[in-house]
């Protein structure tokens, strides 16, 4: 499952937006500190295609990806040196595919801004500056554990080690995130165990009030936009409060209601594009009588790899995939007429999967 943490400063519209993501009534108060346990919430992933593909097939059951977002504790100035709740949350962070930053960019006399006025690029270098220091942290704590040994070895792997180390607390110490640091294949292996916060891909949330999120941007946006692509991230811009009320809303009415104010998609589909475009993450669908699926996987997987992700059975022992793609089963309407026009095909090991293919497997053990 696909796993993003929300951070953000305090009173920036966090866990509205979290409540909204996960329609979890979880405490959203007006002051620091509110979320103290990392909440977890998870939603489906909409997909238009997986629901044509359960109105053609009629299955028992139709089962969407799913999507896992834990909302951290507001973070303060400090917070990687114990300030506020400190470090304890950041822990949290380790674990997660993703990071999305949820940032204000909104007027708002009502709600206290924890640095006392809006600016959201002082804002996100206070968080970025603490993800930032805990990743330090962790680094020269394994330098200070391995340096001397490694200092005198001749062994290749220790001395890539450190080398490696040392380059991301070079980095760290003048405020660079890992994730705009150059490292070969070689050096992401030795850093995979180190989850380091940093280096995971980020996409900026631009929390926004209705007028701006209709109109899709404002100055601050604008110039969260110019900082994001510095380092490759995305920006969404979303309005939490608008957001709530849509998840009280049935999906028929969710949908007149965004058509009313010209909006395509809701703030949460759009960052659910957004994370899958970051991630590089794509979806296979396996349809039947039985059941009618979506599957997650990494863009570039071969067919063979992404049976294992449905059981590991059948990677071990996969023959074929039997393939067609959705545009195909769309423009001719039945699996049969797909057939007839030659368009299904057997793939072997070596088929890289694309995203809409529906797969049957064929394998032996």
């Amino acid at each position: 499952m696909l796993k993003a943490g929300i951070v953000g400063l305090p009173n920036v519209g966090k866990s509205t937006l979290f409540n909204a993501i996960t329609k979890k009534n979880i405490l959203a108060a007006n002051y620091p500190f509110a979320t103290i346990d990392p909440n977890v919430g998870v939603v489906t992933v909409p997909d238009t295609r997986l629901d044509y593909l359960s109105e053609l097939y009629l299955p028992e059951r139709t089962i969407y990806t799913t999507y896992e977002f834990t909302d951290i504790a507001g973070l303060v100035k400090g917070a990687s040196t114990g300030e506020g709740l400190g470090n304890k949350f950041l822990s949290h962070i380790r674990e997660v595919d993703a990071i999305v930053e949820v940032v204000r960019c909104f007027e708002n006399s009502d709600i206290i801004h924890v640095e006392g006025n809006v600016d959201p690029i002082r804002d996100i270098e206070i968080i970025n500056l603490e993800l930032a220091m805990s990743d330090l942290e962790q680094i020269q704590n394994r330098i200070n554990k391995i340096g001397k040994k490694a200092s005198m070895t001749k062994d290749k792997q220790e001395l890539l080690e450190i080398n490696t180390l040392k380059k991301c607390e070079e980095a760290l110490l003048q405020n660079i995130p890992l994730r705009r640091v150059e490292f070969d294949k070689d050096e992401l292996l030795i850093l995979k165990p180190f989850c380091l916060i940093t280096l995971k891909p980020i996409i900026y949330m631009a929390n926004v009030n209705e007028d701006d999120a209709i109109l899709g941007h404002n100055e601050y946006t604008d110039r969260v936009s110019d900082y994001a692509s510095k380092e490759n991230a995305s920006v969404v811009v979303v309005c939490a409060k608008m957001e709530s009320e849509l998840s009280e809303m049935s999906d028929e009415d969710k949908d007149t209601f965004l058509k009313e104010l010209g909006i395509a998609n809701s703030g949460l589909d759009k960052l659910i594009f957004a994370t899958y475009n970051l991630l590089g993450l794509q979806t296979f669908f396996t349809s039947g009588k039985d059941e009618c699926r979506a599957w997650t996987f990494k863009k570039g997987m071969k067919a063979p790899e992404c049976a294992g992700i449905i059981h590991s059975d059948f990677q071990r022992g996969f023959i074929k995939a039997e393939v067609m793609s959705f545009e195909d089963l769309k423009q001719y309407g039945s699996e049969l007429k797909v057939k007839e026009a030659g368009k299904m095909r057997l793939e072997g090991k070596e088929y890289i999967m694309q995203d809409g293919d529906i797969c049957y497997f064929r394998f032996n053990v």
